[in-house]
């Protein structure tokens, strides 16, 4: 599981993994006086917030501006909503997004997803499964190779693509109709509102808007809660094993609705340089160029 309290990664700030930077130690200020004397005194610095009460500065984000470019994110909206806002985050930090409104010909989506770090779906608001059997294990095989996969629904019956992946990856279920509409702070326990602790996806993120109207996450037995919402729901959740990551979300509509509210860009970016499995990746790299290395020797 993915609950650090520092990051090496060259793609990771030096915060990664933490909701708060510490309380910075006050700075030593000598002043002079008019005759000459010197007066020491410890002036403590406040910490820039947002209005929301995040940190203020991509230096707490999860991940180094840029630190991704070149790679992809796959998204098949099904929803259709405004995405803009959402694109532009995960530019910030390097990925492009190519954009489905529709499930594209089986064919087109296979090409799609060998050249993306990873995929996302929103689930549309029709209560029907759009992504066919094929679609489906397309999906399975990427996931099964260790590229990130996010699940995006929201309360019935906005949510049967991600149910039904959710079921068919990892027997996670997402459904239900819970009233949200509400900013939560920090979880205080399993069940209470709020974003956890020291996890990576949580990294600079004290509050955090929860969506309209929400689904509930029932996790398998490897998924780590990542929030919670206002009723004390389980609205997000990550899954982490054999090299292998998921997100399954209850609340999409934070996606485009109050997007200017508690978290929900930081928490976007944070997602996608998860789900980029740099951990698993970036050694994989490392390993290959090594041996490359030692083969010429």
């Amino acid at each position: 599981m993915c609950l650090v309290s520092a990051v090496s990664f060259a793609q990771y700030n030096s915060l990664a993994g933490q909701n708060a930077p510490a309380a910075a130690e006050p700075k030593r200020v000598e002043r002079r006086g008019p005759n000459g004397d010197v007066k020491v005194e410890y002036v403590k610095e406040e910490l820039k917030r947002d209005g929301y009460g995040n940190a203020s500065g991509s230096q707490y984000d999860l991940a180094v501006d840029g630190a991704f470019t070149g790679q992809t994110v796959l998204l098949v909206d099904l929803y259709r909503q405004d995405f803009s806002r959402a694109a532009a985050a995960l530019k910030q930090k390097g990925f492009s997004v190519v954009r489905y409104s529709d499930v594209p010909p089986l064919a087109e989506f296979k090409a799609g997803l060998a050249k993306s770090n990873q995929f996302w779906i929103i689930a549309s608001c029709d209560d029907a499964v759009h992504l066919s059997k094929a679609h489906q294990q397309a999906v399975k095989a990427f996931f099964d190779a260790g590229h990130g996969v996010y699940l995006w629904g929201d309360n019935d019956p906005c949510n049967a693509d991600a149910d039904s992946l959710a079921t068919m990856l990892i027997d996670a279920r997402v459904k239900g109709d819970v009233p949200g509409d509400q900013t939560v702070g920090r979880s205080m326990a399993a069940g209470k509102p709020g974003v956890v602790s020291n996890h990576l996806l949580s990294t600079g993120v004290e509050n955090v808007y929860e969506g309209i109207t929400v689904a509930t996450v029932k996790p398998a037995g490897a998924m780590t809660p990542v929030i919670y919402g206002s009723a004390g729901n389980l609205i997000a959740a990550a899954f982490e094993s054999n090299g292998k990551r998921l997100l399954v979300d209850g609340g999409f509509t934070r996606l485009s609705y109050k997007w200017d509210s508690a978290g929900t860009g930081r928490y976007v970016m944070n997602a996608a340089a998860w789900l980029a499995n740099y951990e698993r990746f970036g050694n994989e790299v490392v390993a290959a160029e090594f041996k490359k290395a030692a083969a010429q020797k």
